[in-house]
């Protein structure tokens, strides 16, 4: 029998504040994910980039995500959740920090990279704490953890509102300086979540974790979903503001749909993982990849007065649909290799949060219309949906 992962039998009080240290650190990344975004508009001119350049920045940090999301999960395995952790805090704080400090676009090519490192490290282990530091309820504790992210993004579309950026240096000085004043806290109040390892427990190669047999139409549909939900996730984060704008909307209408949309999707991350462990799985990803396809149809034609509220509904189910996922990603694979398995999943979404970019820009330049491209996309919602709902098929509960 494999050893257990994490602490046994922690008090209600210490769950608590596991849940709360790691929603925390959740605010922290999503705000560290979309701080590129913010500064662009005068990070840009100051380096004097021109769209592929800052493309490129974009995509550097992203490759860090894929990379690090593979990596910091196989550390978790062997060295432990929150050594893994910190390590992955440490990292993309102190490299979001040096982003500041960068003086040309080489040195900032390499900080976004490194920062992304980090960043694609901690997800996965914010998702097997939440998950090994509860009995019950594992899928709800997971969601909620993941509904810290879409809170950080907001603020991050709060301060580029409200002109609180300022240079652009200071939105990755406070995206640097966060995680690393969390580290003394975590190192303090968060428990070692670590495998204990007996003596008959085998060591398991990736190819092995991931697709022993029993488990590998189980990775497979979990990277599709993931794949394909973020690809859809991440085209709306970064093109929904263009497509809005391009129908001649109000500036402002689109920061506050950027606002509701990551706001609505809080909400729907922590509305899925209770769905998750209170109704039928089946029924809630039929019901939230439904309630997906209508809002992304409803942004393709909505009118002013009502793009607030669709915007709102279509943040909830994005996020409920990955949420789904995520939550039940940790429950597929043996505590021995609950890291790299998780990591696995994260790192297929962030091949699909590349995509879809690329998508939308290839659509736009085949001169698709923003209608055109929201609901091209709904297919590609389906197809997650189709994976996710093999997933509860094949394990209802």
């Amino acid at each position: 029998m494999a050893g257990a992962a994490g602490p046994v039998g922690i008090s209600a009080g210490m769950q608590r504040l596991t849940m709360g240290l790691c929603f925390l650190a959740a605010a922290i990344e999503g705000f560290d994910l979309q701080s590129a975004g913010v500064a662009a508009p005068r990070l840009g001119p100051a380096f004097q980039l021109d769209p592929t350049q800052m493309s490129l920045v974009f995509s550097a940090a992203i490759a860090g995500l894929i990379v690090g999301a593979l990596v910091g999960g196989r550390v978790s395995d062997l060295k432990g959740r929150k050594v893994a952790l910190m390590l992955s805090l440490g990292v993309f704080g102190l490299f979001s920090c040096l982003t500041a400090l960068t003086w040309d676009y080489p040195s900032l090519l390499a900080a976004r990279f490194l920062t992304g490192l980090g960043l694609g490290g901690a997800f996965p282990n914010l998702i097997a704490i939440a998950s090994e530091s509860t009995e019950r309820g594992k899928a709800g504790a997971v969601a909620i953890i993941y509904a810290g992210m879409p809170l950080g993004g907001a603020l991050a579309a709060v301060m580029a509102l409200h002109g609180g950026h300022g240079d652009w240096q200071t939105v990755f000085w406070m995206g640097g300086i966060a995680p690393l004043a969390l580290l003394p806290i975590l190192a303090v109040a968060l428990p070692a979540f670590r495998l204990a390892p007996t003596a008959d427990t085998p060591r398991q190669g990736i190819v092995q974790a991931l697709f022993a047999p029993g488990r590998r139409v189980d990775t497979g549909a979990l990277w599709l979903g993931s794949f394909f939900a973020l690809l859809v996730l991440y085209l709306l984060l970064n093109w929904l503001p263009v497509l809005l704008l391009s129908r001649g909307l109000p500036r402002t209408l689109v920061l506050g749909v950027q606002i509701v949309f990551n706001m609505g999707g809080a909400c729907g991350s922590g509305i899925a993982g209770q769905l998750m462990d209170r109704v039928d799985r089946r029924l809630t990803v039929i019901v939230i990849f439904l309630a997906l396809a209508l809002a992304l149809a409803g942004l393709a034609g909505a009118e002013a007065n009502f793009l607030m509220a669709v915007a709102a509904v279509a943040g909830a189910a994005v996020l409920a649909a990955q949420a789904l996922i995520y939550g039940l990603a940790p429950g597929y694979y043996p505590a021995e290799v609950r890291g790299l398995g998780v990591g696995a999943v994260v790192a297929a979404g962030r091949l699909g949060s590349v995509a879809g970019p690329l998508l939308a820009g290839q659509l736009i330049a085949s001169g698709s219309s923003s209608a055109d491209v929201l609901m091209g996309i709904i297919p590609v919602a389906a197809l997650s949906g189709i994976a996710t709902f093999i997933l509860v098929a094949r394990r209802p509960a």
